[in-house]
């Protein structure tokens, strides 16, 4: 039986200097058969002749502006046809067998319809990426965090979620998942433009009775912040932004109701002590992003509300508080926050 067949898509956007670092490992990928496609995202820097002159093997796809991580994915991977695709950050190392596992995870399970690797650190290897560590949860109130990785606290890596286990989220910088089921539940949502989009994703990749697991067999190393560093004001904004819209669209009618508002008074209190503390700008983002989500609201983006299947059971769920367990329990690692809960 003919194994199958798998894409890498990188999406980029001036970029032409990690390109340059990252491509030579995932071009060392021992599986086959495999294609590596990079999806250039209205670049003005020398990607596509670097690319072109370098790598002409490369599948290059040019989209003619910057449409963000979830248009530019939708778009690019209209023209890709594979049965699984990863889609991969261009700022991540991977190791040359890295898809094996997770083909071996999906094909035993038709139920899990994607996967993430270990994310480490490219600059720290000993220790988890902020960017989904070894997989993601999300906490009662919409917090996502990590296995691995709780607000900005990150572990070390000693093998202690070194367990294939069903998780939330897999994480954008390298997710592995179905062509088909991608392009069933209409990918990623093109208002996101960028962060929190692959959340949104895989709760409704649950909502429509599959699962997401954790595959830590594979490895890949990511650099992470080469696009908009921590601490930007537009990366506040989209993900305060994109997690309120996350929530008003994935959450049944009841929770909607006491979540949100309790939502929007914790960003209140968040943006008040930055103000004071002297960062204006993380205030004024916070505060651009309730007043987009009412114009989301206003504007009928609503229509994607309430999805109409609810098939499946959410896991990777927290039913408790991380912002309580972080900063009043100051329970800093995943293990100590979920294991006392249970």
């Amino acid at each position: 039986m003919p194994q199958p067949t798998v894409a890498i898509v990188i999406l980029n956007w001036n970029g032409s200097s990690l390109l340059q670092t990252f491509l030579p490992s995932v071009l060392s990928t021992t599986y086959q058969p495999l294609k590596v496609v990079v999806i250039d995202n209205g670049s003005t820097d020398n990607s596509i002749a670097f690319l072109k002159s370098a790598y002409p093997q490369i599948q290059l796809i040019c989209l003619s502006q910057n449409e963000g991580f979830a248009q530019g994915y939708n778009l690019g991977l209209q023209q890709v046809e594979a049965d699984y695709l990863v889609l991969l950050n261009s700022d991540v190392k991977v190791s040359p067998s890295f898809i094996t596992p997770m083909v071996s995870l999906l094909e035993q399970d038709a139920t899990i319809a994607a996967c993430q690797p270990k994310i480490l650190s490219y600059d720290k290897q000993d220790e988890f990426e902020y960017a989904g560590a070894c997989g993601g949860w999300i906490d009662r109130l919409g917090y996502p965090f990590a296995r691995g990785r709780v607000f900005d606290h990150l572990e070390k890596d000693n093998g202690q979620y070194d367990q294939s286990v069903p998780i939330f989220w897999a994480s954008g910088a390298a997710m592995f998942i179905r062509s088909a089921v991608f392009k069933k539940l209409g990918g990623f949502d093109p208002y996101f433009f960028a962060h929190q989009e692959e959340i949104d994703l895989c709760w409704r990749i649950q909502l429509a009775g599959y699962q997401i697991h954790a595959c830590p067999q594979a490895v890949v190393w990511h650099k992470g912040g080469a696009t908009l560093p921590t601490g930007n004001a537009q990366k506040t904004f989209l993900n305060y932004r994109n997690n309120h819209i996350m929530l008003l669209k994935n959450l049944p009618l009841l929770s909607i109701c006491w979540i949100w508002p309790l939502r929007l008074l914790l960003d209140g209190i968040a943006a008040w002590r930055a103000l004071f503390s002297g960062d204006p700008g993380y205030w004024l983002a916070v505060a651009r992003a309730h007043f987009a989500v009412y114009g989301w609201l206003l504007g009928g983006q609503q229509k994607s509300l309430f999805p109409q299947q609810r098939k499946g059971v959410l896991q990777g769920v927290y039913r408790g508080s991380i912002l309580k367990d972080f900063f009043i329990a100051r329970k800093k690692t995943f293990a100590r926050i979920v294991t006392d809960r249970l």
